[in-house]
């Protein structure tokens, strides 16, 4: 079947690719905005990707076209599509269909997280030996001697096995990161309705996808629609004491629950009593940065360390969720915490992309205040004795109509020093926002905008000095900044 599907390069519709590819499938696609490393991907997969949304990229007319979220009617595209009567769907709809139909689907669900903590069950899994299926918002990075996990986790997606091992009945894994947004134009459930998992992990929820949910408690209502799919012989994982899971979960749940808790044994305030006495799963700190902590199933007392390259507490909160999901699909937590200490993460979460004379450049996805905030208390505490630059693009959909602004410069305040990059058409004003949080007498730091990425550069050129860090936050190609930053640095 030859299927084309529009708005191939976003990270779910390229990785639902892939597997479309390895299905079998004839795979086309179409995308307003090509860049790596998704567009570098799907090239070396053999998809063929035409830029722009044209008519003619239906014709002759495909077996099915697969729509992606942001996708609109009024499109030139989409019109000829409705009228010429093709056959059409929704990604996560083509997913459930094809794929997710016979297996016992891990779905991770939560505002932050979601590619990092897919990435890490899927690893473990893989580790242990389960060929399982999945699909991650990202493309992980690959750190291992063993050539089959290079090979597997080259990409963003794998079929995996339908069956066990021992080739029975039992239905085999899909791990998938399971996203809170649309479907489709014509389906405004929650991408995550489709997929009813028979273990979900809940990471967290806040209020985020301002484009499209009203309010926390309409993302509430769609965490739920999924919730009530999770079978009674299911398992639902999440961490303790979050009151919008909870809260969520008052509207019903009918599957037994692991909750999930970090104790920081180094502070006096995190020892809660109630919290730990709550968890059936703990991860205590042995270092403050997150760099080795250990893991603890209280119900029989199984333990192990992890001692790995990844830093911060948020991490070590989607390490634990993921320890016990695949505890749950019978991974040792032993199994599972020497797969994690061989964990090399995934690119763009605090991914080192070059060194400028002892200036260290990273790019990091955190595009919504609370991943800001934790991207930069892992970074202060693992690169301690370095200055921190922070440079943010504000280009979430939720970023630019101002939702979060009035926290925006204090989740930086980590950083020593800030940049923010203001785009032409920015509807509020990023200096606004500063002025007041200054004017607040809040400790935000050095924070400055810039409204070009040149400016930017120029300033990071003649300010940065040996031995700083520099971490790029945006959810976009920002311009291809990091590479022309470091080019830059280097010559200077």
């Amino acid at each position: 079947m030859h299927i084309h599907i529009l708005g191939i390069c976003g990270t779910f519709m390229g990785s639902l690719a892939l597997l479309a590819r390895a299905l079998g499938h004839t795979v086309t696609g179409s995308d307003a905005n090509v860049y790596p490393p998704m567009s570098t991907q799907l090239e070396n997969a053999g998809v063929t990707i035409e830029s722009g949304y044209l008519i003619e990229h239906l014709q002759p007319a495909p077996d099915l076209v697969v729509v992606g979220n942001a996708m609109k009617r009024g499109m030139d595209v989409i019109e000829y599509m409705l009228d010429t009567g093709l056959r059409y769907t929704s990604g996560p709809q083509f997913l459930s269909e094809q794929v997710l139909q016979s297996r016992h689907v891990i779905a991770v669900a939560g505002t932050h997280g979601k590619t990092t903590t897919t990435t890490m069950l899927a690893w473990i899994l893989h580790y242990a030996g389960i060929d399982t299926g999945f699909l991650i918002g990202g493309v992980p990075l690959v750190d291992t001697p063993d050539v089959h996990l290079q090979q597997i986790f080259a990409h963003s997606s794998y079929l995996g096995a339908e069956k066990d091992s021992n080739g029975t009945s039992q239905t085999g894994y899909f791990v998938i990161e399971a996203d809170e947004y649309d479907s489709a134009f014509f389906d405004k459930r929650s991408k995550f309705v489709h997929y009813r998992p028979r273990t979900a992990i809940l990471n967290n929820l806040e209020f985020d996808h301002a484009d499209i949910f009203a309010d926390l408690n309409a993302i509430q209502t769609q965490f739920h629609h999924m919730v009530r799919m999770i079978p009674s012989t299911g398992k639902i994982i999440m961490p303790a004491a979050t009151i919008s899971l909870e809260d969520t979960l008052t509207k019903g749940v009918w599957t037994p629950i692991w909750r999930t808790s970090v104790l920081n044994t180094t502070d006096e305030q995190a020892k809660d009593t109630d919290l730990k006495n709550s968890s059936d799963w703990q991860a205590e700190l042995i270092s403050t940065d997150g760099g080795q902590f250990k893991v603890i199933f209280t119900d029989n007392d199984e333990a192990a360390i992890v001692d790995w390259s990844m830093s911060g507490i948020h991490n070590v909160n989607n390490a634990l969720v993921a320890v016990a999901a695949a505890y749950n699909v019978g991974v040792s937590v032993d199994t599972a915490c020497a797969a994690l200490s061989a964990f090399a993460g995934i690119k763009r979460r605090m991914e080192l992309i070059g060194d400028a004379h002892d200036i260290l450049v990273f790019d990091d996805f955190a595009h919504h205040p609370t991943a800001i905030a934790t991207t930069l208390d892992g970074a202060k505490k693992k690169l301690a004795g370095r200055r921190i630059w922070a440079i943010i693009e504000p280009r979430s959909n939720t970023m630019k109509m101002g939702i979060h602004q009035d926290s925006l410069a204090e989740s930086a305040a980590l950083a020593d020093h800030t940049l923010w990059y203001e785009p032409i058409g920015l509807e509020w004003g990023l200096k606004e926002v500063i002025e007041k949080a200054n004017a607040a007498h809040n400790n935000i730091g050095d924070q400055q905008v810039l409204a070009s990425i040149d400016a930017i550069i120029e300033h990071i050129v003649v300010h940065a000095q040996a031995g700083d860090a520099i971490v790029i936050m945006s959810n976009g190609g920002f311009e291809g900044i990091h590479q022309r930053l470091l080019t830059s640095l280097r010559q200077r």
